[in-house]
């Protein structure tokens, strides 16, 4: 058994390195540049909401299941449109606290993989192994908890796909850092 402490050093360096590749994801390569786009008479559709709070909504609403059987939900469901949205704070983001988060996400994620890693692989264990071992679970931890945001919550296949890619980009250095360094 490995100790967490004795994999702070992994840990770290797997979280700087996962932060750097994930800006150069979003900020540099095109492939997510089209993962959103605007409502139609956006203007409108705003002006339409009004100052709606923060928080997550979905339309048409139901405050229960039984409201499913009821030949009006039904016909709103039909109709359309149907879908979640969330509203953030106003405001523009502030991308130093959301990246200071996402920091701390990875090092969250590091700390995880630590600890299966240090549960499973004795100290001394050969590169590959570790590289499988620590990347398998980080390929879990950054991309399949947006398979469910899919199958739930209607998001495209397309981003999730994409979604899980970049998951995989931030297993594999993760996976790099902990065989290289580990004890």
């Amino acid at each position: 058994m490995v100790t967490m402490g004795a994999l702070l050093v992994p840990i770290l360096v797997a979280a700087v390195l996962v932060f750097v590749v994930s800006s150069l994801v979003w900020m540099v390569l095109p492939h997510h540049k089209n993962d959103y786009s605007g409502l139609p008479n956006e203007a409108a559709v705003l002006e339409a909401l009004g100052d709606v709070p923060r928080g997550v909504y979905d339309f048409p609403h139901m405050s229960s299941w039984d409201e499913m059987k009821q030949d009006d939900t039904k016909e709103r469901f039909a109709k359309g449109p149907v879908g979640f949205f969330t509203v953030a704070p106003k405001g523009l983001p502030n991308m130093g606290k959301n990246m200071g988060i996402w920091l701390l996400y990875c090092v969250f994620v590091g700390a995880f993989v630590s600890y299966v890693a240090g549960r499973t692989l004795p100290a001394g264990t050969e590169y590959l192994r570790v590289f499988q071992i620590t990347g398998a679970v980080a390929w879990a931890a950054y991309g399949f908890s947006h398979v469910s945001e899919a199958v739930w919550f209607a998001r495209p296949w397309s981003l999730i796909a994409k979604q899980l890619i970049d998951a995989f980009l931030y297993a594999l250095v993760t996976a790099g850092a902990f065989a290289w360094l580990w004890p």
